[in-house]
């Protein structure tokens, strides 16, 4: 494993002197944003598959510096009913993969979309309970009449491109724990995978540990987000962990998005990192940052040097004892 920067937190800086950044900082593998909610700042996918010289130089920056992308992103809502906004994302996808089938990239991760509640509808509606029967009814129209279809052919898509789309679990969209990100798998196919942020699993109550463990069974864990969450005992014992609070109002809500190593522990963290090594997974665990409390900079650093305190990049080692 090795760890990793999602650039987007760099975003109003040349990816010439990002990359010179990180690498200083010792970084040798990126993700790049190309559009949707993280934008496109350092890569236009349209503009670099239109033009074959700006593609070589956009290469030639990571080639030079002996630095990978582990993905490109692009995290969308290509299922929305605003028929627009919904093409548009499909369409930043499909360049998206396009373009990471010709820079050799395995991973795209985005979301999985999240319909309406009927074709009338404006806005995308998501679910959190079963009861009364309209929302299962609901959940049940937006995963056979939209989700399924669309990924059905985005997963032929994917296969003939030879990338993998890194699904995040998201709440707000129809993939946003184990089980949904499995069905997603079971009904479209092996070219879906996670995109795993275990911010979003602690905030919901789930064992990021238990669900690495599951997803692994299933060879679905494809990328990594490193984030966490704090949750605050005061607030969400009050008012539980469903909160519409701006993510500004840092006092008053349930909980919090925080730099690796500020919402739990080290020792959570490296149980973490473990379990992604037992499962088989070396690829990137690539920083996110979204911490209200401290400025990007601030929060990458801290992130850098807490991750490779823990992570040490496989090697081969002789066990004398077998």
């Amino acid at each position: 494993m090795k760890v990793g920067v999602f650039a987007v937190l760099l975003a109003t800086e040349p990816l010439h002197e990002v990359l010179d950044y990180l690498q200083k900082k010792g970084i040798n593998t990126v993700e790049i944003g190309t559009g949707g909610f993280v934008g496109n700042a350092h890569c236009n996918p349209t503009e670099l598959l239109a033009n074959p010289e700006k593609l070589a130089a956009f290469k030639r920056e990571f080639e030079s510096r002996g630095m990978e992308i582990s993905a490109l992103s692009c995290h969308g809502n290509p299922l929305h009913p605003n028929v627009k906004r919904a093409q548009d994302d499909h369409q930043t996808f499909v360049d998206t993969v396009r373009l990471a089938a010709k820079l050799g990239v395995e991973n795209v991760v985005t979301f999985s979309g999240c319909p309406g509640e009927s074709e009338q509808s404006r806005y995308p509606v998501w679910n959190t309970c079963t009861w009364p029967n309209d929302f299962a009814e609901v959940s049940e129209w937006q995963w056979e009449k939209k989700v399924i279809p669309y990924w059905k052919e985005q997963n032929a898509f994917l296969a003939e491109q030879n990338v993998r789309a890194s699904i995040e679990p998201h709440p707000g969209f129809v993939v946003y724990n184990t089980e949904t990100m499995l069905r997603l798998r079971a009904e479209c196919g092996t070219q879906i995978g996670a995109n795993f942020d275990p911010s979003h699993y602690f905030w919901q109550g789930m064992d990021p540990v238990a669900c690495i463990r599951e997803l692994g069974k299933e060879n679905a864990l494809f990328h990594f987000h490193a984030k966490d969450t704090r949750i605050d005992r005061q607030n969400s014992a009050l008012n539980g962990v469903l909160d519409l609070k701006s993510y500004r109002d840092l006092a008053n809500r349930s909980w919090i998005f925080r730099t690796v190593g500020y919402g739990h522990g080290e020792e959570i963290w490296k149980e973490i990192i473990s379990e992604l090594q037992r499962i088989g997974y070396d690829g990137a665990i690539s920083i996110e940052h979204e911490d209200g409390l401290m400025n990007h900079l601030e929060g990458l650093e801290k992130a850098i040097s807490f991750l490779q305190s823990i992570i040490i990049e496989k090697q081969e080692v002789e066990m004398w004892w077998v």
